[in-house]
């Protein structure tokens, strides 16, 4: 079951009364807007839509051992690509409870460890958009910064996603796996 692909995801969704202030951010900011509901990735590229069943029986048992758990949107932060492109981002806090989380499901599937290859490993973010240049990104952090209110949520279950090719590739939800602890 190693195939994956950029189709799919796992990933944390925040619940709909917490959007807008996020939507707001990203509606300005996110070329993928439209792309993307509001997420954490947990897992991408994740497994085809056709391998979802048989996914979900090996990432349940994470749902069973795993309590829900509260996280804050508090700080933006950024990662740099090259040549002065950044993504923008809003860390969830506390970050431990999300990495702990991304590494039961992680052990559950290790051929999926994507988001753990980066020489920081898996950083959870929940991505709001793009910005050109250092001078353009610090001065975007400062004006989002000033004028964010954290918002707090519950995460009490992951979601497999999944889009599919142009025009129809809107990211829509499969799947979920209830946290239950």
């Amino acid at each position: 079951m190693a195939d994956k692909t950029h189709q799919s995801a796992l990933v944390i969704i925040p619940p709909k009364d917490v959007w807008e202030p996020i939507q707001s951010v990203r509606r300005e900011h996110d070329k993928q807007f439209k792309r993307w509901m509001p997420h954490i990735t947990l897992l991408y590229p994740f497994f085809p839509k056709p391998k979802f069943t048989e996914a979900a029986g090996r990432l349940a048992p994470v749902g069973w051992e795993v309590a829900p758990f509260e996280v804050t949107l508090k700080t933006f932060d950024t990662f740099r690509h090259g040549k002065g492109s950044f993504s923008v981002w809003l860390r969830p806090e506390p970050q431990d409870a999300v990495i702990a989380l991304q590494t039961a499901l992680w052990r559950a599937v290790p051929a999926l460890s994507d988001t753990r290859s980066f020489s920081g490993g898996f950083t959870p973010h929940l991505s709001v958009g793009q910005v050109q240049g250092r001078g353009a990104k610090d001065a975007l952090l400062k004006r989002l910064q000033a004028t964010w209110e954290p918002l707090t949520f519950t995460v009490s279950a992951v979601s497999f996603i999944s889009r599919g090719k142009p025009p129809n590739d809107t990211f829509q939800v499969d799947k979920r796996i209830v946290l239950e602890g």
